[in-house]
């Protein structure tokens, strides 16, 4: 089977880490293919190759399939170890990926993932003290349940894939998830193939002008570890 996976700047994109990770992470064989945010307007130049405009998208013998989440599931038809194999740590791990992909949103907006940095945040919203304790709440049942170290067991699957954005942010903004969670932050982070797409995080120089405004919006940068970037052009109109 060939692969391609269209993915964006390392420092950013969070939906582009995770089905990379997990590729990374099974040994699957894939094209990396990186196409930044570098414009204003990334939508008209990523159609090319993506019906939704936006990344991940990921090729294989003709077909394309987008969005992170679609991604996974098209993997665990064809590769093992994308779930768990204990039904009941796959069925847990499946209900936390949709929660991930489908919820969090304050937790988004007020702690956006850019890698390189290291923030003091603006005092959270009710809304995301709310996605925090949940957080918290769902990676310590996931570790006490199934074992660790990993979320649903011994071994990293579709569901680490999918909470490691949230890893970065949890450092950058120096997020209280408790001493379980914390641990698995330790974990990952210390992973092979996060720490190799920090390293290319750290060593871009593209940057994208909306994210660094919201990333203004979420704080102030007390630490930047990034390659010396690329003047930053002015944020589109809102």
């Amino acid at each position: 089977m060939a692969y391609t996976l269209i993915t964006a700047n390392r420092n950013y994109s969070s939906w582009s880490l995770r089905p990379w990770l997990l590729m990374r992470a099974l040994g699957i064989n894939f094209t990396d293919r990186i196409e930044p945010f570098e414009a204003v307007e990334n939508y008209v130049a990523f159609r090319a190759f993506s019906p939704t405009g936006q990344v991940p998208v990921l090729l294989n013998d003709g077909r394309v399939v987008w969005d992170s989440l679609g991604i996974a599931l098209y993997l665990a038809e064809r590769h093992p170890g994308v779930w768990p194999e204990d039904e009941g740590a796959r069925g847990w791990a499946m209900g936390a990926v949709a929660e991930m992909h489908g919820g969090f949103a304050a937790l988004r907006a007020e702690r956006t993932m850019n890698i390189g940095v290291r923030v003091y945040p603006k005092p959270p919203s009710s809304r995301l003290e709310r996605d925090v304790a949940r957080l918290v709440e769902l990676w310590s049942e996931g570790l006490s349940r199934f074992g660790g170290p990993w979320l649903a067991g011994e071994t990293f699957s579709a569901v680490d894939a999918f909470y490691a954005p949230v890893a970065f942010r949890v450092r950058t903004y120096g997020i209280d998830v408790g001493a379980a969670g914390a641990a698995w932050v330790e974990t990952v982070l210390a992973y092979p193939a996060v720490k190799d797409w920090e390293a290319q995080a750290l060593a871009e120089t593209w940057r994208d002008p909306d994210h660094e405004a919201e990333l203004l919006e979420c704080g102030s940068v007390t630490e930047d570890y990034r390659a010396k970037g690329l003047p930053i052009p002015a944020p589109s109109p809102a």
